[in-house]
């Protein structure tokens, strides 16, 4: 489905019916990272995966993709499906959207997810290398940023024993836009810490963490768990930052026990 929301037109798939599930994507995926979730969680709860704006379907804004600005787009995605509250998911960059809709609209959270991130803010030097790999996106491409970051991703036991989750994650990069890669780059080298969020998140927090994710390590989520009340952690073996599409059935029974535990 398409819809436009605000300044962008957005695209999001739904499935099933019962409790809301919003899962936000990785950078620089799009919404079908979520398929194992997906097919997992229809039978009983109403998922809704939409495409950050610049990548998979979703249409690219002239301005910087900043996490606030993509946390609009979902609340006003919320809006427009009617729903007032939903369990909300976010990996990776997905996960910074999440705090920053979490900031503005706590109300509207009954549950959270955080896969693979983290709640610190970009070193300058991180900063430094999001601008030039934006320069990368916007001079050479994305099979560029696709060529950089598929290392950086998965494992190496998904690297050499799933070279179809490779493949996927491989298409998925370049079905993102050179421009939407590069805005998305400037907005998060741009987000703010959260740690002053994490002691006032009410709702119930699962953290997931691959056990070899070298982009937001286990000591990040570490952190995020004995900060947030009502969390609970769970590691994910011969994953790395993608845990959810290298290990599906560990990161499935995890957020399955989840959310069953919130009826």
């Amino acid at each position: 489905m398409k819809q436009h929301i605000g300044k962008v037109e957005l695209a999001w798939e739904e499935a099933g019916r019962g409790t809301p599930v919003v899962l936000l994507h990785a950078f620089p995926l799009n919404r079908r990272m979520w398929a194992p979730q997906v097919a997992e969680l229809s039978a009983r709860c109403r998922v809704i995966t939409p495409d950050f704006r610049g990548h998979g379907e979703s249409g690219v804004a002239e301005e910087d993709s900043t996490m606030e600005r993509l946390a609009e787009d979902v609340r006003g995605l919320l809006d427009v499906l009617k729903l007032e509250r939903v369990a909300l998911g976010g990996l990776s960059m997905g996960g910074y959207v999440a705090f920053a809709f979490l900031r503005r609209w706590p109300e509207r959270v009954a549950a959270l997810v955080l896969p693979d991130t983290r709640a610190s803010a970009d070193t300058e030097e991180g900063r430094k290398g999001r601008y030039e790999t934006a320069a990368v996106a916007e001079r050479e491409g994305s099979a560029a940023i696709a060529g950089q970051m598929l290392p950086k991703l998965l494992a190496p036991a998904t690297h050499e024993r799933k070279p179809e989750v490779v493949a996927a994650v491989r298409e998925m990069i370049l079905e993102a836009s050179p421009a939407g890669i590069a805005r998305a780059l400037r907005g998060m080298a741009a987000r703010p810490a959260s740690f002053d969020l994490l002691p006032h998140i009410k709702c119930p927090t699962l953290i997931i963490v691959g056990e070899q994710d070298g982009l937001t390590p286990p000591a990040d989520s570490e952190a995020m768990a004995k900060a947030i009340p009502r969390s609970t952690l769970v590691k994910i073996p011969e994953a790395g930052h993608l845990s959810n599409l290298e290990q599906p059935e560990a990161f499935n029974s995890a957020l399955r026990t989840f959310l069953s535990s919130l009826s």
